[in-house]
């Protein structure tokens, strides 16, 4: 049966769940159309033509007339660009705080993303460093380091993110182990942990965390209370979450209440 989506509300979890699973179907797919997607999801036409038109505006894909394409590479990229301006005294912040954990002699790995990113520019009086990443811009960002050996984590590259992903990024990840992962997210929730939309990601962000013995997780409050459909770990996996001072406080209550070390910035 079709629904309505103002049955459910502007901003439930039946929708953000629903936006998940179309971008998911459109990046693998490549192309397809609103009727498709309403049958898929068992809603009306309009509320998919409403799910795209957000879909779009977040950088997540394009409409075209009766339905939606993937982004070509050139429009990842600038939707990245347009991210990475997104909140950035926050991500700056945080990236500055996550520095700190890092002391000179350590192996740490970097996940792809636009704090993490941040987080690099304040490692010069942590080296020397063995640096792990599976992010292209992070390891052209650690070239004005000196003392620091790179590994770059091979694989299929994601533009959307400048992150490689794939069963050889997992594999690489399988024969090594490292002190921190310094972990990027797309959505957090303190019930659900964090969650993403793309099943690759996912993959290969949990292959990150099992090889690494602690855990730090740079999110800005906006990736908060959000949920894509795929579980990557939950929040009890992580020693350390660092965020910004505009976190909701039910969420503060649930990450102290789970023995989580909050650092709010």
């Amino acid at each position: 049966m079709q629904t309505d989506e103002s049955v459910v509300g502007e901003r439930s979890p039946l929708m953000l769940d629903r936006r998940s699973r179309i971008a998911e179907v459109v990046r693998q797919r490549g192309s397809v159309r609103v009727n498709e997607l309403a049958d898929m999801f068992g809603v009306t036409p309009v509320t998919i033509r409403n799910d795209l038109a957000a879909l779009e505006r977040e950088g997540v894909l394009l409409r075209d007339h009766g339905g939606a394409v993937a982004l070509p590479a050139t429009s990842a990229l600038i939707a990245f660009e347009q991210r990475a301006g997104i909140r950035l005294e926050a991500k700056a912040r945080i990236g500055a705080a996550a520095a700190q954990f890092v002391q000179p002699g350590d192996t740490i790995l970097l996940d792809a993303g636009t704090t993490v990113v941040e987080m690099v520019k304040h490692l010069r009086q942590r080296t020397p460093l063995t640096v792990v990443t599976n992010a292209l811009n992070i390891v052209i960002e650690l070239r004005h380091l000196s003392d620091v050996q790179v590994w770059m984590l091979g694989g299929t590259v994601n533009y959307a993110t400048f992150g490689t992903l794939g069963p050889l990024v997992e594999q690489s990840l399988g024969d090594l182990v490292v002190e921190k992962l310094f972990l990027a997210a797309e959505s957090v929730d303190s019930g659900y942990g964090v969650t993403d939309s793309t099943i690759e990601i996912a993959q290969t962000k949990r292959a990150m965390a099992r090889a690494a013995r602690r855990i730090i997780l740079l999110a800005d409050s906006s990736k908060w209370q959000r949920r894509g459909f795929i579980k990557v770990l939950p929040l009890e996996s992580i020693e350390t979450i660092i965020t910004d001072t505009d976190l909701p406080d039910e969420e503060r209550r649930r990450i102290e209440m789970a023995g989580v070390q909050l650092v709010l910035v």
